[in-house]
């Protein structure tokens, strides 16, 4: 994954934010929407896209299209770099893949010792019966 690439391909739009802003509030278009088009990203290969399109799915559109939003800071500039790092943080964890785990074999010595430790606590409970008399 190249990250320089990634970026080159998303699209910034600016919006007039709710929330802070005082008197440029109507006036100052400081939240950022990013969207990124998966399909049409030249910078991931094919198998990152579909474990991207498995991973995130719930972030995409019908289209596939991830869009996020920021409004946290009163800079336009700001809300941006937030988005980006955002959105390079989803795709890294898109991309992670769990190591398979391995199942292990129970070794015998250790079958063995069970099987012993059960005859001995089978011989411990047969010495406390009382004796058969017949």
């Amino acid at each position: 994954m190249d990250t320089e690439k990634i970026i080159s391909e998303l699209s910034f739009k600016a919006v007039r934010s709710s929330g802070a802003g005082g008197q440029n509030v109507n006036k100052v278009s400081s939240k950022v929407v990013l969207s990124f088009d998966l399909h049409a990203s030249h910078a991931l290969t094919e198998e990152e896209k579909s474990l991207l399109l498995t991973n995130i799915a719930p972030r995409l559109t019908t289209e596939s299209i991830l869009i996020l939003n920021c409004d946290e800071d009163r800079s336009q500039l700001k809300n941006k770099e937030i988005v980006t790092k955002r959105f390079l943080e989803i795709i890294t964890k898109g991309l992670y893949v769990p190591k398979v785990r391995k199942a292990t074999k129970i070794p015998k010595s250790v079958i063995k010792k069970r099987i012993k430790d059960k005859k001995n606590i089978s011989e411990i409970k047969q010495s406390r019966r009382k004796p058969n008399i017949d």
